[in-house]
């Protein structure tokens, strides 16, 4: 995501450029996808936040 294909900081200065960079950015995380997706590599796990680990467990009781 934003970690691996740099888009924490663009390397341009303007919004058509810093557009261009993104959708070129955006195209190479869907040929990543697409070619793990042929492959047969799963994806990583995402990780659970703080807030969403206090909730209760999903599965309902029925009393």
């Amino acid at each position: 995501g934003k970690r691996c294909f740099e888009l924490r900081h663009c390397r341009y200065l303007g919004l058509a450029k810093t557009r261009l960079q993104h959708v070129a950015i955006a195209a190479a995380m869907n040929l990543t996808r697409l070619v793990h997706w042929w492959t047969g590599i799963s994806q990583s796990q995402t990780r659970i936040s703080r807030f969403a680990a206090l909730a209760p467990s999903t599965s309902p009781e029925i009393i």
